[in-house]
């Protein structure tokens, strides 16, 4: 397939740090991990006296409508445009599910952050995993709803721009870079950036630069929240020199302080 993203969703991109995808998958697909899930969960889908936490985290999915939801050939066109043709590996699992419950509790997840992406001395310390300039291992973020999210349904919460704050947070330390709770650490010393939620229906991809300041919230809402954040995991490494929009931001972002 060609490319499916024009200019200005390329600039918008480079400058603001994401994209939004309209049905990126199809919403039939969507309803079969649905499914998938709340066999899973432990609670009754339709007895909301049985949603008793803010939220239940659910381990790796493989299964067809996963993978399937990750690889539509919309998808891999925009990764081709956004990280470089033959740069991506295909998504063979969608990672964790924090699914979302209506509740007046504090899920105790919704805290401003940047996804770390390569593991640091001890690899089963989660917290000590790193990002660096380079964002070694990662090219992009992304956050896929497979239910409908309105903004009562703890939309995810983006910073816009804030990829180029975290690039020149992260220039100064090489290759090493940061882990993830030592760059948690600088993001109250960024500039203020306008926020913008997540929302949209099932089958709707936010792709988003890896360096992206964003945070989970409650749920005000009446339905479940179903939603995965797998990364793009890379076949090569990217560089600040590099011609892709991704490499292009945190050349821009470095380019703006020298």
């Amino acid at each position: 397939m060609e490319g499916v993203l024009n200019t200005q969703q390329i600039n918008q991109f480079i400058t603001q740090g994401y994209i939004r995808l309209d049905h990126a998958f199809s919403a039939e697909i969507a309803a079969q991990a649905r499914d998938i899930l709340w066999n899973d969960l432990g609670v009754d889908r339709n007895n909301p006296a049985t949603w008793t936490k803010p939220v239940i985290r659910l381990g790796m999915y493989q299964q067809e409508p996963f993978i399937a939801s990750a690889n539509t050939p919309v998808l891999h066109a925009a990764f081709d445009q956004l990280v470089g043709a033959g740069k991506w590996l295909p998504c063979r699992s969608m990672g964790t599910f924090p699914v979302r419950f209506p509740s007046n509790e504090d899920p105790g997840d919704a805290g401003w952050h940047v996804d770390a992406s390569f593991p640091g001395p001890d690899p089963g310390n989660f917290l000590g995993w790193r990002v660096n300039i380079h964002s070694k291992g990662r090219g992009l973020l992304m956050l896929f709803l497979y239910s409908d999210v309105g903004e009562h349904d703890a939309p995810t919460r983006i910073r816009i721009g804030s990829h180029a704050d975290v690039a020149r947070v992260l220039a100064p330390e090489g290759g090493a870079g940061l882990s993830f709770m030592e760059l948690a650490g600088k993001l109250d010393a960024m500039p203020q950036r306008e926020v913008v939620w997540a929302t949209g229906k099932a089958g709707t991809v936010y792709l988003c630069h890896p360096f992206i300041v964003h945070a989970a919230q409650a749920h005000h809402g009446t339905a479940p929240k179903f939603m995965a954040q797998p990364p793009l995991l890379l076949r090569e490494d990217l560089s600040v020199d590099g011609a892709s929009p991704v490499e292009r931001a945190i050349r821009g972002a470095l380019v703006r302080i020298s």
